[in-house]
């Protein structure tokens, strides 16, 4: 499991900070609202939009509840092609299997496609502690590494970055990893990409081993698959000799129809394209073409706990378009690096604490990081209920464990914290299953309605200096319910 960044607050403290940085909320709001206007038109042309959505929801599903059944399958078809499946339980052991990959080939250095499973783990800081080190060929991604940053979208990692800013990350930086950028290098993004096209053709010509993610894996045929839109992908994927991708067991589908239908859904949700100006597929290894070696690692990293929660799982349908970062509201203002997570925004507010667990307390306050508004669920492309899975991980958070399997039901260990918390929800709880008692209080609320405070004595202070009190009805809605309707009361 990857770690919590240390040091990094909790995200109310994060949030705070990055509202206070007017070029952050500014390149946010300029970059999101962009997006989000594209992708809208390239959805609007999709006549059955809505029956695609449904289709890629039920596929994952699906997928999902066979999870073990596909990924032996997928062993078996890119084994018979000639690659080699590695399994990783958590961060750790999948880093310690790329390590020895790499070393085995005798390089010291890697060319890298993005992959959030590889920043998940934090590969690149393993491979530097064995004196590997891994250079980042996506545009964005090259800004976050020599920048020395973290990345903070999925579909742009450098969102947070002006022009400006990259032409002096150019300036300063590229020297130091390969290739200086030209003289005189303004911030005319013509000019910035060919800085970096010219930067990182060495080193594609150069590497002799590439790692990649997948956006999907079919066990059907074993074939992996990338899409992307600089073509830096292509060069990682085809020109060196070992190839070694690290992916989340999630990514699998079943059969190349399945596949159809997410490569519809991707492009029009993440770059608001058609289809995609690169997707490369690869099966195994052929004679004469591609790597001479390829190496899958499947990771596991959290995932199976997450599917131990029936609400939950839902976030592991998600195909990383990143549609949801560009509608939240929360995000739009906060920025990605208030989430302490390499997944931001709303799906990575419910998927990082299902991921890492919910003890930390970066990941106990990433369920809270929402106003509940529901624009994520609509845009996104697999119907994920985003809404609803972070009401769940609230009541993980206030209980205080991560979901354990006892026989068919799914459980959630008790906390030793939240100890106020915990008691007024049994107290509702105990009330709420008897009518009578339930009665009576209404009762008694709507006679001292007239002596409510403004704010709640001790925990409830905190709740109510930013929240109103609701005025207490002058009659319960039971009295309403017989005085307007008649009947007897059967409450015991």
């Amino acid at each position: 499991m990857n770690a919590t960044p240390i040091g990094m607050p909790a995200f109310p403290e994060a949030a705070r900070e990055a509202l206070n940085n007017r070029t952050l909320r500014g390149n946010l709001r300029h970059a999101t609202h962009t997006i989000r206007a594209k992708r809208a038109r390239a959805v609007a042309e999709v006549s059955d939009w809505a029956e695609l959505r449904e289709a890629g929801k039920r596929i994952k599903d699906h997928t999902l509840a066979h999870l073990d059944r596909y990924l032996e399958q997928l062993e078996e078809t890119v084994t018979a092609a000639g690659g080699s499946v590695h399994w990783a339980a958590d961060a750790a052991e999948a880093n310690r299997i790329v390590t020895e990959l790499v070393r085995a080939t005798g390089e010291s250095e890697v060319v890298k496609v993005k992959s959030m499973a590889t920043q998940e783990i934090e590969l690149n800081e393993a491979l530097e502690a064995a004196g590997i080190r891994a250079y980042e060929t996506d545009l964005a991604e090259l800004i976050v590494q020599l920048g020395e940053d973290r990345p903070s979208h999925i579909l742009v990692p450098a969102i947070h970055r002006n022009r400006g800013e990259i032409r002096d990350i150019f300036r300063t930086r590229m020297a130091s990893w390969g290739r200086s950028a030209p003289e005189g290098l303004s911030d005319d993004p013509a000019e910035l990409a060919e800085a970096a096209r010219l930067h990182l053709r060495e080193k594609f010509l150069r590497a002799k081993v590439g790692i990649s993610g997948a956006n999907f894996m079919v066990a059907e045929t074993g074939t992996l698959v990338v899409v992307e839109s600089e073509g830096n992908g292509r060069m990682c994927l085809t020109l060196p000799e070992t190839l070694i991708s690290v992916v989340g067991i999630e990514k699998v589908v079943p059969t190349w129809r399945d596949l159809e239908v997410f490569l519809q859904l991707l492009p029009r949700s993440s770059t608001a394209e058609r289809m995609n100006p690169y997707t490369s597929m690869w099966t195994g290894t052929t004679d004469g073409d591609g790597p001479r070696a390829f190496h899958l690692v499947l990771l596991d990293n959290g995932r199976t706990d997450a599917l131990a929660d029936e609400v939950g799982r839902q976030a592991l349908r998600c195909i990383r378009c990143s549609a949801c970062l560009n509608v939240c509201p929360v995000y739009e203002r906060a920025g990605g690096h208030a989430y302490g997570s390499v997944y931001p925004g709303p799906i990575g507010a419910v998927l990082s604490p299902q991921l890492r667990g919910t003890t930390s307390e970066i990941d106990a306050s990433l369920p809270y990081a929402s106003s509940l508004c529901g624009a994520c669920y609509e845009v996104c492309p697999v119907a994920i209920d985003i809404p609803e899975v972070l009401v769940r991980l609230r009541e993980r958070v206030v209980e205080g464990g991560p979901a354990v399997r006892d026989g068919n039901r799914v459980l959630l260990k008790p906390a030793k914290g939240h100890a106020a918390e915990r008691a007024a929800m049994r107290a509702a709880g105990w009330a709420l299953a008897r009518p009578g008692v339930l009665r009576t209080g209404q009762r008694l609320a709507s006679r001292t309605r007239g002596f409510r405070p403004r704010t709640l004595p001790g925990p409830g202070l905190a709740w109510t200096a930013t929240r109103d009190l609701p005025a207490v009805p002058a009659e319960p809605f039971r009295d309403w319910w017989l005085r307007t309707r008649g009947g007897k009361d059967d409450a015991r």
